[in-house]
């Protein structure tokens, strides 16, 4: 079924849309109020989720599915009395429109303030059921199923996901979308280079476990808990470069002082950020060479083999730092897959502040093209056998 045509919102913007809503596209409920096409709801959350970590202002993302009922009833009449209700619901400073094209309606219910989300939800469904149910009866209300999500997204303390919810980000799977071809030839380029890398560099394996395991108790390998892309976590390895016996508190404190700009370095006299621990007590002889020398990182050849990594990318950060971030911080873990090496290594590794660092993620995963990956890729090495920032 076709639905009746709809037109933008906002009065300024009078622009006809596909996919029909109401019988007369200049025709409204009396509120003046239209329903945003598809694509202009996607950007207006966008830019609200921009907004909100500006302004650390809080909004919901209510989603309608009405696609039951209109198989059911196949009337436009229908279809009319929903956007109708839902207008009688929600504020006049709350954004709707299609958040996918006939299927499902989107509300952005703008600043919420610090209301419970259990409690705004509550509330809302109440007073969008009982319209529904003045308007269409209790029976077709009951075929309309509603959602909600909460921005930013809150994380139980100690728990072990923080996947990101994909219903707040549809611009960015669409934005996926719209790269399948050069994204798989990324993908293709990290399968080919991975596989050469772990076959050329196996000697330096070999004889980087055997330093280790004469020099210390424990593994050969340290394996941690990483998050990737959208929060998925995934287990990241690495040459151990300290003793197995560490508290972790010691690097937990430091996070937190250096992701609020509180870490400073003046060993030679000026003052600049360090993003890992100088002389740090935990870590080995041997692994202060494979620090230094970036080859504690190489193993991780192998999660961009399996996919849980890029050649180039954002550093993967583990989930008591991303615990610590800033909501425009997170960013940085959702916009594009994490790897080995980047943008901020490449210029300034452990020598640039955290804000500025994750600035370069952003930058990158904007910019991002095959060619700049390989510009990337080429400057690696340098940045490698200089040591510049390396700890």
């Amino acid at each position: 079924m076709s639905l009746p045509k709809m037109e933008l919102w906002s009065g300024e913007r009078q622009k006809a849309v596909s996919g029909p809503f109401l019988k007369n596209p200049s025709q409204s409920d009396g509120t003046g109020r239209m329903l945003l096409p598809e694509d202009a709801f996607v950007s207006m959350l966008h830019l609200e989720r921009r907004r909100a970590e500006r302004a650390e202002k809080r909004f919901v993302l209510m989603l309608v599915d009405i696609d039951p009922l209109v198989r059911e009833a196949r009337s436009s009449r229908v279809l009319t009395k929903i956007c109708e209700a839902l207008n009688q619901s929600i504020r006049e400073t709350d954004i709707i429109g299609w958040y996918l094209e006939d299927h499902l309606i989107g509300v952005i219910g703008t600043e919420i303030g610090r209301a419970r989300p259990r409690t705004v939800q509550d509330r809302l469904q109440k007073k969008v059921r009982e319209a529904f149910n003045r308007l269409l009866s209790a029976e077709k209300s009951s075929l309309i199923s509603i959602s909600f999500h909460f921005f930013p997204e809150e994380w139980e303390e100690g728990g072990n996901d923080h996947s990101a919810n994909s219903a707040l980000y549809p611009d960015l799977s669409k934005r996926e979308e719209s790269k399948k071809l050069a994204l798989g030839a990324k993908r293709a380029i990290d399968i080919v280079g991975s596989s050469i890398a772990l076959i050329l560099l196996a000697p330096i394996y070999l004889l980087a476990a055997l330093a280790i395991k004469l020099t210390s108790k424990g593994p050969v390998l340290f394996r941690q808990q990483r998050l990737g892309q959208y929060g998925k976590a995934f287990t990241v390895l690495k040459f151990r470069s300290m003793r197995t016996d560490c508290d972790e508190k010691i690097h937990k404190e430091f996070v937190h002082q250096f992701i609020n700009g509180r870490v400073e370095d003046s060993s030679d006299g000026v003052d600049r950020p360090v993003f890992k621990i100088k002389e740090d007590p935990r870590v080995t002889r041997v692994g202060k060479f494979l620090r230094k020398t970036s080859l504690d990182e190489v193993p991780q050849f192998w999660n961009v083999l399996r996919g849980d990594m890029s050649l180039v990318g954002p550093r993967p950060p583990i989930a008591y730092e991303f615990r610590t971030y800033g909501v425009w911080h997170r960013r940085r873990v959702l916009e594009i897959k994490p790897g080995i090496t980047g943008l901020w290594q490449v210029t300034g590794r452990s020598r640039i502040r955290f804000d500025d660092m994750v600035r370069l993620d952003l930058k990158y995963a904007r910019a991002w093209s095959l060619w700049l990956d390989i510009k990337i890729l080429v400057r690696t090495p340098m940045a490698v056998f200089s040591g510049d920032g390396a700890h």
